[in-house]
């Protein structure tokens, strides 16, 4: 038998009679390593005819299966990565609506079909959603493997009842079946296989055997012949060879991967010799090693030995991995890709030489302002990374911000970030399972509420604020925050106090924004806060009058105690003028 998978796959795709063609489609099939880890992939999404926006939505869609799913941890079942990917996707999706003029119409918004079949060993893995579908050539017959998510109305009209994108939470259906060598599976979207017979598709097989792109294009046309009106997508996948154990194999590896003990100094791990530890927490340990295939540098993060028995913590441990990979930014610390198997849990990351952002507040107690804005200018565009893929990064604080030699900026540490669309990354409702550091979290997790992008503001409002003054905006009253009284009782400390850290007042008033505790009042993007630290908006210039008994309470009541004494004085020299 051969050592790896060998597949053939055919596609075609056309509008057919629409003026746009709403479906997309992709297929993936790895090399090496990749091949035998993840398997292959492909997927068709299919738009509907109601929103002028559903083909970016099936674009989207099939975009991120393709790429995401090849970033997801390789301890993670094909059905656990793939669900997570299509969560986090229809999140995605679904908010992107919500923020058009089409927020309550979910039929004009970002919304489509999906199926999606992944072979790796001898298993396909199906997923599906809408009413596109997935066969498999059974014989002289075709099986349906999928259930078209529709309900037909009195009258003959139908509409359907689930696709990707309608609702914050996916309802997805997930099957497996066992495959062989010569079996064959055909996608479609409803525009072919609503007109073209099961007959025609299995002649159509055998006539172009051998040029599988062609017997798609030829099942396309015949729907169209056959008086389709929408439009044409057709993918077929046919298995040529199975490799040996591959199913048996990959599953047990996966489950065989070891935790790592606590390592020390020039200790190997997977070919990775450790240097020293950089970093120790009760969330992880961090490592620098070098990779002694490539002689490379790189950071390894491992659980920490307390939380090995938590499966909730290797969970979240998991999902760090495909966060790293999944953010594209120059201010975010980025996943190394794995070319190799492995046989222990643990994450590497790219090594960047440098310092904490707190390391460089100690050495720079009293920053200019221009620096000021330049370090908070990257975190935000790392930040926005984040958000622009519905994350928030929700653990900012001055350790988890990296400097390098060039005064880069990157954001590192992703064990507190939530996705949308994962339950496990959910904010708990009891301060006990908050997942950042208390001083720098916004208060309306303190109240069980869940994070915004908003919420990340606070974070590095209160970091822009310390790099400034050297304290903190609200000492430690927020962490003690339980309920709305209380969270109406926080006084802002004007960073105009310390006379020797001068800023301009309308600074202050932007910081005080910034960290107010209704996220409501705060600027409404990371965008707005940054240029309203080099320049100040409408809504900022009408704070900036702040009272003198805010900028400087000593001040206020030395003044008033000299204007009540002068009162008291001339009040006397009344009375004693009158005998």
């Amino acid at each position: 038998m051969p050592d790896a998978l060998q597949v053939r796959i055919g596609q075609y795709s056309d509008r057919g009679r629409k003026a746009l063609n709403q479906d997309f489609h992709g297929a993936c099939v790895p090399t090496g390593e990749a091949l035998s880890r993840k398997g292959v992939a492909l997927a068709l999404a299919d738009g509907i005819s109601s929103s002028e926006v559903s083909h970016f939505a099936s674009a989207a869609a099939v975009h991120a299966l393709l790429q995401d799913y090849y970033c997801t941890s390789d301890a993670w079942s094909v059905r656990r990565s793939v669900q997570c990917v299509l969560a986090a996707t229809n999140a995605w999706l679904h908010a992107q609506t919500r923020r058009s003029p089409h927020r309550f119409d979910a039929d004009r918004g970002h919304v489509c079909t999906l199926s999606a079949l992944v072979l790796k060993g001898a298993t396909a893995h199906l997923f599906h959603v809408g009413d596109s579908r997935i066969y498999r050539v059974q014989g002289q017959a075709l099986e349906q493997l999928t259930e078209d998510h529709r309900v037909v109305l009195e009258g003959g009209s139908s509409h359907l009842s689930r696709a990707l994108g309608v609702q914050p939470q996916l309802d997805l259906d997930y099957r497996s079946v066992a495959v062989d060598a010569g079996d064959t599976f055909v996608l479609s979207t409803d525009g072919v296989h609503e007109h073209v017979r099961a007959a025609f598709m299995l002649e159509a097989l055998r006539t172009h055997a051998g040029d599988l792109d062609e017997a798609a294009r030829a099942i396309a046309l015949e729907a169209l012949r056959c008086g389709s009106d929408d439009n044409l997508t057709v993918q077929i996948l046919c298995i040529d060879a199975l490799a040996e154990d591959a199913g048996e194999a990959l599953q047990r590896r996966r489950a065989d991967l070891r935790l790592p003990p606590l390592l020390e100094p020039r200790a190997v791990l997977d070919s990775y010799q450790i240097v020293r530890e950089l970093h120790a927490s009760h969330r992880s340990h961090v490592y620098l090693a070098i990779d002694q295939e490539s002689g490379e540098h790189v950071v390894l993060k491992t659980p920490a030995v307390d939380l090995q028995a938590d499966e909730a913590a290797l969970e979240r441990f998991l999902l760090e991995e495909w966060i790293a990979r999944r953010i594209h930014s120059p201010h975010v610390l980025r996943a190394v890709p794995s070319q190799r198997p492995r046989e222990h849990l643990f994450v590497a990351l790219e090594y960047v030489p440098g310092q904490t952002l707190a390391q460089w507040m100690t050495d720079h107690p009293r920053p200019q302002l221009a620096e000021v804005r330049d370090i908070v200018g990257q975190i935000a565009r790392g930040l926005q990374a984040f958000h622009r893929m519905e994350m928030l990064h929700q653990d900012l604080r001055p350790e988890n911000v990296l400097i390098d030699a060039t005064g880069t900026v990157k954001i590192i540490d992703f064990g507190a970030v939530h996705v949308a669309g994962l339950v496990e990354s959910q904010v708990a409702a009891h301060q006990a399972d908050i997942l950042g550091t208390l001083q720098y979290t916004a208060p309306e997790y303190f109240l069980g509420e869940a994070g915004t992008p908003r919420s990340d503001l606070f974070s590095l409002g209160v970091i822009t604020y310390q790099m400034l003054t050297g304290r903190l905006p609200y000492g430690a009253q927020v962490a003690r925050v339980q309920s709305r009284a209380q969270l109406r009782q926080l006084r802002y400390s004007s960073a105009l106090h310390d006379e020797s850290r001068p800023i301009p007042a309308w600074v202050d008033a932007v910081l005080e924004r910034a960290v107010h505790p209704d996220p409501l009042k705060r600027q409404e993007a990371m965008s707005e806060f940054v240029h309203e630290l080099h320049q100040p908006g409408a809504a900022t210039l009408a704070r900036t009058r702040t009272p003198l008994v805010r900028r400087n309470p000593l001040l206020f009541w030395r003044t008033l105690s000299l204007l009540l004494g002068l009162a008291v004085v001339a009040l006397i020299g009344v009375l004693h003028a009158r005998g």
